[in-house]
């Protein structure tokens, strides 16, 4: 739609119009064009900060504290930007003697005042949207470095490509920052599998480990999506938003083909990663 016509239908000036139509597009949920504005597509649409940090806040709280478990004391890790990293980093400010490497101000403000973490962080141009660092001085930082794991977000996971997000600036430095990882650790609520987004990060054979939360009854998608991902190779953990057990997943949730895995929900932040399917060589 048109500013002049968006200006009519709710009765104000175009220069409110234009302002709020600024406020919407950092939140993700429409695109500016050249004197007007429409809705994003699904491959290119990315919900700004603000709104990313109201959602699957209990998911998000659980998997990070299951990933927490991965680290141990004295490894240097790298973490990307995202709200699910975020609250990663909250818990890796426990673990002494660890070193951090990031692109992303809210991970590094998060470990700020950790007594026995130091934080590395790339150069390169803040975006704004995110709060991460992107573009050549970001990736050049990464060059020649070399880390035990990456933990990683994005805006979409599927068995067929891998980790995605929209944004190409955000895709170049995640790829820097795989690039520079013996092993990939991708966090993604149930809400992102089976989405597909414009740019590719990761491709499913660099995935080590995918720590995750249970998809509610019905998201056959989801659920189809984790088995898909195990049957490649990707050991996945499932972490339960409620505390004090650790139960078994539906039956048409567990492996296909008879195997003796089994794909567990650990729950609360005692849980350990289980395997779904033998590791990679």
């Amino acid at each position: 739609m048109s500013l002049r016509e968006l200006a009519r239908v709710v009765q104000t000036s175009e220069v409110t119009v234009r302002r709020d139509v600024r406020a919407l597009e950092a939140e993700g949920l429409l695109d500016r064009r050249h004197g007007g504005a429409v809705l994003p597509g699904g491959f290119t649409r990315e919900s700004g900060f603000p709104h990313k940090s109201h959602l699957a806040t209990a998911e998000k709280t659980a998997i990070a504290d299951l990933a927490a478990g991965l680290v141990e004391e004295g490894e240097a890790i790298v973490v990307g930007a995202g709200t699910t990293t975020q609250e990663l980093a909250r818990r890796l400010a426990r673990v002494p003697g660890l070193t951090v490497v990031t692109n992303s101000l809210l991970v590094a403000q998060a470990l700020a005042h950790a007594n026995r973490v130091e934080v590395v962080m790339t150069g390169g141009t803040l975006r704004g949207s995110n709060y991460a660092l992107v573009g050549s001085g970001a990736e050049q930082s990464l060059h020649g470095l070399r880390v035990s794991r990456a933990f990683l977000s994005g805006s979409g996971l599927t068995a067929e490509r891998g980790l995605s997000t929209s944004n190409m600036l955000s895709a170049s430095v995640d790829r820097a920052l795989v690039q520079a990882a013996a092993e990939v650790v991708v966090l993604a609520d149930h809400t992102k599998l089976g989405t597909d987004t414009m740019f590719q990060t990761v491709p499913t054979d660099l995935v080590t480990h995918l720590v995750t939360d249970e998809p509610p009854k019905g998201e056959d998608r989801a659920a189809g999506e984790l088995q898909a991902l195990a049957d490649q190779g990707v050991r996945i953990a499932v972490a339960g938003t409620q505390s004090g057990r650790e139960q078994a997943l539906p039956e048409q949730r567990r492996p296909l083909g008879g195997g003796s895995s089994q794909l567990r929900v650990a729950a609360g932040g005692g849980g350990q990663i289980a395997d779904l399917a033998p590791r990679r060589r």
